[in-house]
């Protein structure tokens, strides 16, 4: 992997210009849900939302929690709880996860709403705004709210470039703004985590050392995902290098070139594709205690 990829430092000037649009939208709303990746919620939170968003009410949404590890999401529910955020998961495929959402969002809004009936502002909207890195599923969930397809969505990050607001029945609007990361993705594993969930561009990758990093890391705690999903046993892949085991995964799938070499790089995007999908089981890449996996 040359020196640019192995970095993975990607700052786009997009990004820059969609900081400044979030931190002047801000004044427009009343309340900020930050979006991050229930399977990899540390690394998928931008450490710079805390300083833009102020003292502005906050909510954290676990979103893809139907592809994270249930036990997992729990644990980082009752993380950020113990911090003082209200927090909870989310998913587009649980109907209930709506109406937690609004119930939250009335909830930690019930002072300001009880202001604004003492002042005649009654039926006034409540407006938030939704915020994120890319490719955390904010349109997604725009969609899910808003009960039709409004927002765009795609598997990739980069796609939401504008400010949108979207209404959710009568008392609800909503805000989408463009995912922005930081700029420099000083943390490796953290940088891998959002490789890994497609929140950096493939293109800018080697997806080839980038899938031998996601065979390590899933290795010690869902190597039965791998092992069942890939016809491997669990000695041969306990015993084999994080290399060989992509090496396998690609025979087994019959990921064959001229001359009975691998198509390893065949396979790497397969690998992760299948990640990202949830079709490898329910996996969390980070705990709530501060490690990795």
């Amino acid at each position: 992997m040359n020196e640019n990829k192995r970095n993975i430092n990607w700052f786009p000037g997009h990004m820059a210009k969609a900081r400044r649009q979030i931190s002047e939208s801000l004044k427009q709303v009343d309340l900020v849900v930050e979006v991050l990746d229930a399977r990899a919620p540390a690394s998928s939170r931008n450490p710079e939302i805390k300083d833009l968003i102020f003292q502005k009410p906050h909510i954290v949404l676990l979103n893809k929690s139907d592809l994270a590890d249930k036990a997992e999401t729990l644990k980082w529910i009752n993380f950020y709880i113990s911090k003082g955020l209200v927090c909870s998961s989310f998913s587009i495929k649980e109907k209930a996860c709506v109406n937690i959402l609004k119930s939250q969002i009335k909830n930690v809004m019930k002072d300001k709403i009880e202001y604004w009936k003492s002042r005649g502002m009654i039926g006034r909207n409540i407006k938030f705004m939704l915020i994120g890195i890319p490719n955390v599923g904010k349109s997604a969930i725009i969609n899910k709210l808003v009960g039709s397809v409004k927002a765009k969505v795609e598997n990739k990050p980069g796609v939401t470039r504008r400010n949108q607001w979207f209404s959710v029945g009568m008392d609800l609007q909503i805000l989408d703004t463009p995912g922005i990361l930081w700029p420099k993705l000083e943390d490796k594993k953290k940088a891998l985590n959002l490789a890994f969930l497609g929140s950096i561009k493939d293109r800018i990758l080697d997806i080839e050392e980038l899938a031998v990093e996601f065979i390590g890391t899933v290795k010690r705690n869902y190597a039965n995902n791998i092992c069942e999903r890939f016809k491997i046993s669990a000695e041969e892949f306990q015993n084999l290098s994080n290399r060989e085991c992509l090496c396998l995964i690609a025979k087994n799938r019959g990921m064959i070139v001229s001359g009975g070499e691998t198509d390893n790089l065949r396979c790497a995007k397969m690998l992760i594709e299948e990640f990202r999908a949830g079709k490898i089981g329910k996996i969390t890449l980070e705990s709530a205690d501060g490690e990795y996996f």
